[in-house]
């Protein structure tokens, strides 16, 4: 499966993004899908994941809940991030990662067999 991420760019603190993912195969629809970013200098670190099933189960770092939601319309093979209330910490590459199946350690990079190439998220002050 390969993916593509989209819709990262430059905001200022406090404004929104959504990131998309998108998949090159319906066999996507059987994937638990998970975003994690990399800021410079840091390793990569888990955000958010949704499991392989229309209106999975969600689970988010503690830096992001009640800020982004991920989401997911296997009718087009994509997941999104929505990100609101977006802070200069924020600021990272940010990757979508899936696997098929679920069950798997959702935070762990381990976890996930198929990576996306990232998409820059800059959040200015």
């Amino acid at each position: 499966v390969q993916l593509v991420e989209s819709g990262g760019g430059l905001v200022q603190a406090g404004g929104s993004l959504r990131l998309s993912c998108a998949a090159s195969e319906r066999s996507f629809s059987s994937h638990a899908v998970a975003w994690f970013r990399q800021a410079p200098g840091k390793e990569r670190e888990f955000v958010a994941t949704i499991s392989w099933w229309s209106g999975g189960d969600t689970y988010y770092s503690n830096s992001v809940k009640g800020r982004f939601t991920i989401s997911r319309d296997n009718a087009f093979n994509t997941v999104y991030l929505q990100m609101n209330s977006l802070e200069p910490e924020d600021t990272a590459v940010y990757y979508c990662a899936a696997y098929i199946g679920s069950g798997r350690a959702y935070t762990r990079l381990s976890s996930y067999d198929h990576w996306g190439q990232g998409t820059q998220v800059t959040v200015s002050s």
